[in-house]
């Protein structure tokens, strides 16, 4: 199997497109199948659905989509590798052979076990292992929340042993998303563990492709380019045997795959250049990307170091439930109005200090002599947050009621009162990989413990987050002159992809050409990014440098609050967030402008 193996992504979250694995299979020539179902959020809701139902804790849709591509994928030889087992692999696997048996088909299912530790907290507690807060270094057991989920992130080495014991379907727990390109990719081209350049490669190509149609059109800033605007085939990574890849998508299906919708994937969620997964870590500043033909962008080049000693682990803890309201207004004198508002409530309500926390934002949509009414409206968003489900439920909605006659001018709110909702906490934390055994149940039922790729053993050094291995970019120096500038908004040279982990946010942003990435690398200081987003003025801003791609990130620590099911943000997930800077105003070289 000399040959790229073609490994086609049908799912980038729980809840997409159900029809996209049909339209892959039927219509694009692949190896392997995969589906992305798990992100913090998502392990959650599967909390909360195995609640209701023991039996749950998996991605449902996942079966149906599932039905539609069994026969076929089986007829022609397709893997299927998902993360869609989620905290109950066993029970999925289950409700897999049971699907099979009413289509009359025998597909052979293996599923992999080992990364929830939910239950071994006091065992790791007792073994020194304090799983502090990645971001505030606050150890578990000074948290006063319960954690309800904790799954440590697997690597690919236990997919790639259950399709070498000939598996035809791999359902998996809480593998990190590149390792549904990376297992297949290295059980097909037989890879050693130490070949980490080629791994590396392998996690470039699945960061890529796991978010599906993101790679290929979705999300991205430069509109103008897709000319085909029809719904954004789903992606497709062609993996050779030294890591390279192309990125493409299967036929007759709209959207671009160009050299910036892939670097826009490739800046998508990550922090330091240096990209660790339980495999390898992948230095994203060492890869190139080359546009082959239409809808074809190389990536090569991607420099492999032998992975840290831990694992990451993602716990969701119960932090209580919430409520929001939000009332609108109309017109004249909207600060004033939202005033009296949330002081009429919270009067009515008892004060602020009856909640654990609130959160009061007002939103202006409005401008003076409006067109039409929706114009003239801002938004009063009150959320309120406490351990006790009775005060943030009716009786906090209901109190906004109160207002209707009672308060401003033109009262109305955009929902009926609501109920309250319970939320989690995100909690980022390492746990040493020495206490995290990765199991592999083959189609035959046997066991298989699957050892973890040691630094000392490898003997190669482990890459640590933020190193690199390209040449090093320092600071700017001596200042470049551009000429003259004129204000415009920041995206008229650069675009930028947006998003969220846990409770930071990351903003990549970058340009066309060499010259516009000199001048935003000169611009874009830590200092100027907080100016054009004052909400990160008193939080910690990581800033990046990826040349070899014309880019920039920035990491906000903090901005989300505590993950996306506890923030109190408009924007939870700060998907908007790099197009909001985009329109931010500030100097821009004349010269540079339309360049490019």
């Amino acid at each position: 199997m000399n040959r790229p193996v073609r490994i086609g992504n049908a799912s980038a979250f729980y809840g997409d497109r159900l029809a996209s694995m049909r339209h892959l299979v039927d219509t694009a020539d692949i190896d392997v199948i995969t589906g992305d179902y798990l992100a913090e959020l998502t392990m959650l809701i599967l909390w909360k659905a195995r609640q209701k139902d023991p039996a749950a804790g998996y991605a449902r849709t996942f079966l149906t989509q599932l039905e539609h591509v069994l026969g076929t994928c089986l007829d022609r030889g397709i893997r299927i590798v998902s993360n869609a087992g989620g905290l109950n692999p066993a029970g999925l696997s289950e409700q897999i052979h049971q699907l099979a048996e009413r289509l009359g088909l025998h597909p052979r299912v293996a599923h992999l076990t080992g990364d929830d530790l939910v239950d071994r907290l006091d065992e790791l507690a007792a073994a020194g292992v304090d799983l502090a807060n990645l971001d505030t270094g606050q150890p578990l057991a000074d948290s006063d929340r319960k954690p309800i989920s904790a799954n440590a992130y697997l690597g690919g080495w236990g997919i790639a042993e259950a399709l070498g014991a000939d598996a035809d379907i791999v359902v998996c727990p809480r593998v990190t998303d590149a390792s549904l390109v990376v297992g297949p990719a290295a059980w097909w081209h037989g890879w050693a563990r130490d070949d980490f350049d080629a791994l590396a490669g392998a996690v470039a190509a699945g960061h890529v492709i796991e978010c599906g149609p993101q790679a290929t059109g979705g999300n991205y800033s430069w509109l103008s380019e897709i000319t085909d605007r029809r719904y954004p085939g789903f992606p497709i990574a062609e993996v050779a045997a030294d890591g390279s890849s192309v990125i493409t998508k299967h036929d007759n299906t709209g959207g671009l795959v160009s050299v910036g919708t892939v670097t826009a994937q490739l800046l998508y969620e990550i922090a330091a250049p240096a990209y660790p997964n339980p495999d390898v870590v992948a230095h994203f500043d060492t890869l190139s990307l080359t546009q082959e033909g239409p809808h074809r962008v190389r990536i090569a080049g991607t420099r492999g170091t032998a992975p840290p000693e831990t694992l990451k682990v993602a716990l969701n803890q119960l932090g209580g439930y919430r409520n929001t309201m939000t009332l609108v207004l109309t017109g004249l004198d909207i600060a004033e109005r939202a005033a009296y508002a949330e002081q009429l409530l919270f009067e009515v309500l008892g004060g602020k200090d009856r909640f654990a926390e609130t959160d009061v934002r007002l939103l202006r949509f409005d401008h003076p002599d409006a067109a039409t009414n929706p114009e003239a409206t801002a938004h009063l968003r009150i959320t309120v947050k406490d351990p006790d489900p009775r005060k943030v439920g009716r009786v906090f909605s209901n109190a906004t009621m109160e207002l209707a006659l009672g308060g401003y001018a033109g009262f109305h709110t955009t929902t009926p009162p609501s109920p309250e909702a319970a939320y989690g906490v995100y909690w980022p934390a390492l746990v040493p990989s020495r206490f995290v055994t990765q199991t592999a149940v083959l189609p035959d039922g046997t066991e298989r413990a699957i050892p973890h790729t040691h630094p000392r053993e490898s003997g190669i050094p482990s890459g640590r987050v933020g190193d690199s291995v390209s040449p090093t970019v320092g600071t700017p120096g001596e200042a470049l002159d551009f000429g003259p500038t004129e204000r415009a908004p920041l995206g008229t040279l650069c675009a930028a992809r947006s998003g969220d982990k846990g409770g930071n946010a990351n903003v990549g942003l970058w340009t066309r050409t060499a010259e516009q990435y000199a001048w935003l690398r000169q611009h874009l200081t830590v200092a100027t990014f907080r100016e054009l987003l004052p909400e990160a003025a008193e939080l910690v801003v990581q800033r990046h440098e990826l040349p070899n791609l014309f880019a920039l990130n920035f990491v906000v620590v903090g901005l989300l609050g505590e993950g996306v099911a506890s923030s109190t943000r408009p924007d939870p997930q700060a998907k908007g967030l790099g197009e909001y800077l985009r329109s931010r105003l500030t100097d821009i070289p004349t010269g540079l402008i339309g360049a490019g």
